[in-house]
């Protein structure tokens, strides 16, 4: 049976977000189940992404950071047939948006700054209706909370998550899951 990004948290609730290419490896071998890929190219990001789902895990590519793929429904297009993902994340309303279309999972990642990006960022979720979003910074328990509350969108928290207390006060807002490029939060 396939898993979906949804039975892989429950199974394990850190997601590896491999921002560097010498990641990958430890990621693969780490128990988590899920991997953000932050970096990659055109040429390269085919072979990662058969490596990763050789090793049976989730693999949700970030298209706005993989070099030589158009930020729009073609660079989309040929991420979701060609390269053929788990999912995708991605800053971008409209591909949010397109991505239904293309029947991807897709996960919006948001930066939380201020209560005008806070604001915006529901009113984005409301709109695009993504699979799942991912709040940057994650170290946030009440903007969690609130977003989760907000939106009934499951909730990914990101960026900054540096030791054990930063997982369970995530998970503990409201996050169904965490993203982090620390490799030692892999293994808690």
């Amino acid at each position: 049976m396939r898993k979906n990004f949804f039975d892989r948290i429950a199974i394990n609730p850190i997601i590896a977000a491999v921002n560097h290419s010498n990641k990958l490896d430890k990621a693969l071998h780490s128990p988590c189940e899920n991997i953000f890929l932050l970096t990659g190219n055109i040429v390269t990001i085919e072979e990662v992404v058969k490596k990763i789902k050789l090793k049976d895990k989730g693999i949700y590519v970030h298209v706005d950071l993989i070099e030589g793929i158009s930020k729009d429904i073609w660079g989309l297009k040929y991420l979701v047939n060609k390269i053929k993902p788990d999912g995708i994340i991605t800053t971008k309303n409209n591909l949010v948006k397109f991505s239904r279309e293309l029947n991807i999972f897709t996960i919006q990642r948001l930066f939380m700054l201020d209560s005008l990006s806070l604001d915006s960022g529901i009113r984005s979720i409301r709109e695009s209706k993504p699979n799942a979003v991912e709040i940057l910074p994650g170290i946030m328990p009440k903007v969690v909370k609130e977003i989760s509350r907000r939106s009934n969108i499951p909730i990914i928290t990101g960026g900054l998550i540096r030791e054990k207390e930063d997982v369970i006060n995530s998970i503990g807002s409201g996050a169904v899951a965490v993203s982090t490029s620390n490799e030692e939060v892999w293994y808690m």
